[in-house]
């Protein structure tokens, strides 16, 4: 999306961009928003499904943990069907670092305060330069190293961002460079400091946040008041509040607030598509366009899912208002996750308009009661088909998983998928 013209006196500080996947960070991009999953990581279906949720709520980047060699796996099984890059969160274990590459991540977060050993640090580093993986660099105030909170007589910017610098150093020795930093607190006026001597020594996209912020509206206000300020100074790349609520009002708060600002576009129809898969029954990114533009000229203020194929997609994008997957030559409308009409597949995008036009008009409960009795039926038998066709591995996660368990148990010598 375009950004707007900035509200504020301050131009926004150039810095380099990287690829989080498809989403660029940095530069000129447009400011994106993150969040977190608060589910088990190793909960494939119910983490595919807080993602989907996030997706529609504004997310342009989200989270896991991966703090186990469970999550790891369950990484490996989540990447391909995301609608969005994962970022996996690495705290005190190297292995867990490596386990999430091999799982296909598109980024990792690392603790400088939690994950310490130099061999360690510039191994992954090493092993993201050669994957080309960015990293986050995400010095948290409650992890301070206490080598530097006793040099600086406490939890200071300085040493916020000293720590930061250390890690670059150690990057910069296998000669990474392909990092974003946060430097967080729990406190809006150091937050605010700490990114702003960060934003004078580095350029680096700056990840904004301020940790613990607790629960709304408490934890909102405290949050917009510290990104606010640095967004209004031109610093700041890619956003996310950390709330004690349910991640999803996270990505809604984030979406508002660059919203507000100036700093992203209000949108209309709010369209999220899976990333197209081994599975996928149709060209899922010329149904995406054709949708998005066929909604957004109607101004349908929905949250709309276009999905490859029927054995996952329903499912995976029940917390959209409406959308369709596809099955074997046919079209499976659903409302939130419940299957209403199966249409020829060329009729895909004509019946996705007609029957989103009528949600709006009719609202959901006349539009469920409405729905066609069989349709449930020949999407379960469609589902059958193509999985006994196309089998229950067509990402080849599970080849990733044997990667992972090889690495963790020390034998790394099977070929990359």
């Amino acid at each position: 999306m375009e950004l707007n013209a900035n509200v504020s006196r301050y131009p926004r500080k150039k810095t380099r961009q990287i690829m989080v996947g498809p989403v660029p960070v940095g530069g000129d991009a447009p400011i994106s928003v993150q969040s977190m999953t608060t589910t088990k990581t190793a909960d494939v279906e119910g983490t595919l499904a807080q993602i989907y949720a996030l997706t529609a709520a504004g997310a342009d980047i989200v989270r896991c943990t991966c703090n186990e060699p469970e999550a790891a796996e369950g990484l490996a099984r989540i990447v391909p069907r995301s609608p969005v890059p994962i970022v996996a969160d690495i705290h005190f274990h190297v292995e867990m670092a490596l386990a999430a590459i091999e799982a296909g991540v598109q980024c990792l977060r690392l603790n400088p305060g939690n994950l310490r050993k130099p061999e360690e640090i510039k191994l992954v580093a090493a092993e993201c330069k050669d994957r080309g993986i960015p990293v986050r660099i995400g010095v948290n105030a409650g992890s301070l190293d206490k080598r530097l909170y006793d040099k600086y007589g406490g939890i200071t910017p300085e040493a916020l961002v000293e720590s930061a610098h250390i890690e670059l150093g150690l990057f910069a020795e296998v000669g990474f460079d392909n990092v974003k930093i946060s430097v967080k607190a729990s406190r809006v006026p150091l937050m605010v400091e700490a990114y702003r001597l960060l934003s004078e020594t580095v350029d680096h996209p700056l990840h904004l946040g301020l940790t613990e912020a607790g629960p709304p509206p408490a934890g909102t206000i405290k949050a917009t008041a510290g990104m606010a300020t640095l967004l209004l100074e031109g610093i700041g790349d890619t956003i996310r509040y950390s709330l004690t609520t349910d991640p999803v009002e996270e990505a809604k708060a984030g979406r508002t607030l660059l919203e507000s600002l100036g700093l992203r576009e209000r949108r209309n129809v709010d369209l999220i598509a899976c990333p197209s898969c081994g599975r996928a029954e149709i060209d899922v990114y010329k149904v995406a366009q054709e949708a998005q533009a066929a909604l957004e000229a109607r101004q349908i203020p929905l949250q709309v899912a276009v999905m490859g194929c029927v054995v996952n997609g329903p499912g995976e994008a029940r917390s959209a208002d409406i959308g369709i997957a596809a099955g074997k030559h046919r079209g499976h409308l659903f409302i939130k996750g419940q299957i209403v009409r199966v249409v020829p597949e060329d009729e895909m995008v004509e019946a996705l308009v007609d029957e989103a036009e009528r949600l709006v008009k009719e609202g959901f409960e006349a539009r469920l009661a409405a729905a066609d009795r069989t349709a449930a039926e020949e999407a379960e038998a469609d589902r059958r088909e193509l999985f006994q066709m196309k089998g229950s591995d067509v990402n080849q996660s599970e080849v990733r998983v044997r990667l992972i368990r090889d690495h963790l148990s020390g034998n790394g010598d099977s070929a990359t998928p």
